[in-house]
């Protein structure tokens, strides 16, 4: 459970904006998001690999750019 306590003169602006960035570090919302529907393990792989996929093409274009420059 992310908590955060109100330092003296802190505004709730503040505040908030403290306790959105502690429970995106934590990965709660990534978390929920992930388990809302189920996902077949096969499934999963097969995501994973095409984001490693897409992952190692977004590297080699950035390599073949600063190649060229």
């Amino acid at each position: 459970m992310t908590t955060v306590v109100v330092r003296p003169n802190e505004s709730q602006e503040q505040l908030l904006r403290r306790f959105r960035k502690k429970v995106a570090k934590s990965g709660i919302l990534r978390t929920v998001r992930r388990k809302r529907w189920f996902v077949c393990k096969s499934e999963i792989r097969r995501i994973a690999r095409k984001k490693a996929i897409r992952r190692l093409k977004r590297r080699q274009r950035k390599m073949a750019l600063r190649r060229r420059e």
